[in-house]
C-alpha cells in the first residue's frame, strides 16, 4: 500500500507540474501578443514611441499587479480552481481585444489580457505544494520554462498576422486559452493541502490580513528587486526586441520575430537548469553569476552608434563603431540566458524562507517583477523620444542590474559579519 500511494502522490506531481507547464506556456504567449501585433496597431493608429510602449506594456501591468492576490486566493482556494478561471478570463478579454478599434479601446482590452500573466502567482503556488523543498528549485525551473511561450508567439504570430491580420492572432490565441482552460481541469488535480482540508478540516485558512505578514519583512522586497530585473527586464526585451531590431537594424515584421524568439526560447528553457543549479550550489552563487555577467552584457549593449574623427598624418581619419546585428544577437542570448538562471534563483529562496506564505511573498514578487516587464517598455519607449538613442533601453537596464548586485552584495556581507560575530539566529543556507 505504502509503495502504490507513493507512486499516486509522484504521478499526481508530475501531472501537475507538467500540466501547469503547459498552461503556463499558452498564458505566456497571449500575455505577450502585444510584442507582435502591437507593431501593426502602432501603424493602423500612428502610434508614437511611448504610447506604443505603454500599449505594449498594459497586460504586463494587470498580470502583476493581480499576482499577489491571485497568489493568496491558491493559498486559499487552490491552483486547479484559480488556475481554470483565470485562464477562461483572460481567453474572453483577448476575444473581445479582436473587436477593439481605438486606442483607448485597446488599452482596456489589454488590460484584461493581462490577467494571463497573473497564472504565474498561482502555477508556483500549486506546484510547490507537490514537492518537498529539496526539489523545489528544479520543480519551479520547470515550471518557469513556460515563459517560452513568448517565443512561440514571436515565432508564429508574424505569419498569422501578415495572412489573416492581428485580429485573427487575437481570436486564434482565445481560443487556445480556452482550450487549455478546459484541458487543465479535466487533467490535473487539488494539491495535497486542499485536500487534506477538505477530508479532515485541519489546516484552514488563515485570516486575509494575516497572508501579508511577512511582505513587512525587508528581504521580501530585496527580492522583489532581482526580479524586478531578472524577470522584468526579461518581459521588457520580450515586447521591445522586435522593435528595437526593426528601427536599428531595419528588420522586417518577421524576421525581427524569429530574432526576437532567438532571445525568449533559451532565456525560457534554460530556467529549468537554473532551478538545478540553485538546487546544487545555491540560489546566492547563481545571482552573483547572474548579476555580474548581465551587467557586462548590458554594458556592452549600451554602447550607442558612434562616428568620430582622428587627426592623421594626412588630414583626418574618420571612424564608425556600432554593435552588427549577429554580435547584438550574441550577446541579447547571454543576457537572455543569465537571465533565466537569475529567475530560478529567486524562487529558490521563497519556499525556503516562507514555506507558509508562498502564495503572498511569491505573488508579490511576482507582482513587482511583473511590473518591471510594464514600467520598462514604457522607459524605453520615453528615453527613444527624449534622447534618440536606441541603445539607451540598455544603458537603464545597466543601472538597475548594478543596483541589484550592490544590493545583493552588501546584504550578504551584513550577514557574513553577523555570522562571524556570537549569532543568535542562523539564516537558511538558500540564500
Amino acid at each position: 500500500m505504502t509503495d502504490t500511494s507513493a507512486h499516486s502522490s509522484a504521478g499526481s506531481a508530475t501531472r501537475a507540474l507538467s500540466m501547469s507547464t503547459v498552461a503556463f506556456t499558452v498564458c505566456f504567449a497571449v500575455w505577450t501578443i502585444f510584442s507582435i501585433i502591437g507593431i501593426r496597431i502602432k501603424e493602423d493608429l500612428g502610434l508614437n514611441e511611448t504610447q506604443f510602449g505603454l500599449l505594449v506594456g498594459m497586460p504586463i501591468l494587470t498580470g502583476s499587479l493581480v499576482r499577489m492576490l491571485l497568489g493568496i486566493w491558491t493559498d486559499r482556494l487552490g491552483g486547479r480552481l484559480v488556475y481554470t478561471v483565470t485562464m477562461l478570463a483572460a481567453a474572453l478579454a483577448t476575444f473581445l481585444l479582436a473587436f477593439a478599434t481605438t486606442y483607448a479601446q485597446m488599452l482596456v482590452a489589454a488590460l484584461g489580457v493581462g490577467l494571463a500573466g497573473g497564472s504565474f502567482a498561482v502555477g508556483v503556488a500549486y506546484v510547490s505544494r507537490f514537492y518537498p523543498a529539496s526539489r523545489q528549485g528544479t520543480a519551479l525551473g520547470i515550471f518557469g520554462v513556460g515563459n517560452v511561450g513568448a517565443a512561440a508567439t514571436k515565432f508564429v504570430a508574424p505569419f498569422v498576422l501578415l495572412a489573416f491580420g492581428w485580429q485573427s492572432v487575437a481570436v486564434a490565441w482565445a481560443v487556445a486559452l480556452a482550450a487549455m482552460a478546459v484541458i487543465f481541469w479535466f487533467a490535473t488535480e487539488d494539491d495535497p493541502v486542499i485536500r487534506q482540508r477538505r477530508l479532515t478540516g485541519a489546516g484552514q485558512p488563515r485570516s486575509f490580513l494575516a497572508e501579508f505578514a511577512p511582505l513587512r519583512d525587508l528581504r521580501v522586497w530585496r527580492f522583489a528587486l532581482y526580479y524586478f530585473f531578472a524577470f522584468g527586464a526579461f518581459v521588457a526585451l520580450a515586447l521591445w526586441l522586435p522593435r528595437y531590431l526593426i528601427g536599428v537594424y531595419g528588420f522586417d515584421l518577421a524576421t525581427a520575430g524569429m530574432i526576437g524568439a532567438a532571445y525568449s526560447i533559451p532565456a525560457s528553457i534554460f530556467r529549468a537548469y537554473g532551478g538545478v543549479l540553485s538546487d546544487r550550489v545555491g540560489a546566492r552563487t547563481v545571482l552573483y553569476w547572474t548579476f555580474t555577467v548581465s551587467a557586462l552584457c548590458c554594458a556592452i549593449l549600451a554602447i550607442p552608434a558612434t562616428d568620430y574623427a582622428v587627426q592623421g598624418m594626412n588630414g583626418p581619419i574618420a571612424f564608425h563603431m556600432a554593435i552588427g546585428p549577429t554580435a547584438f544577437v550574441a550577446v541579447a542570448f547571454v543576457l537572455g540566458l543569465f537571465m533565466s538562471f537569475g529567475k530560478a534563483a529567486v524562487y529558490k529562496h521563497i519556499p525556503v524562507y516562507y514555506p507558509q506564505n508562498v502564495g503572498a511573498v511569491g505573488g508579490l514578487v511576482g507582482m513587482i517583477g511583473g511590473l518591471g516587464g510594464f514600467f520598462l517598455p514604457i522607459a524605453f519607449g520615453a528615453l527613444n523620444d527624449l534622447t534618440g538613442i536606441w541603445s539607451s533601453c540598455f544603458m537603464l537596464l545597466l543601472v538597475l542590474v548594478a543596483a541589484c548586485l550592490a544590493w545583493m552584495h552588501l546584504a550578504v556581507r551584513r550577514m557574513e559579519r553577523q555570522a562571524e560575530a556570537p549569532a543568535t539566529s542562523f539564516a537558511p543556507a538558500a540564500e
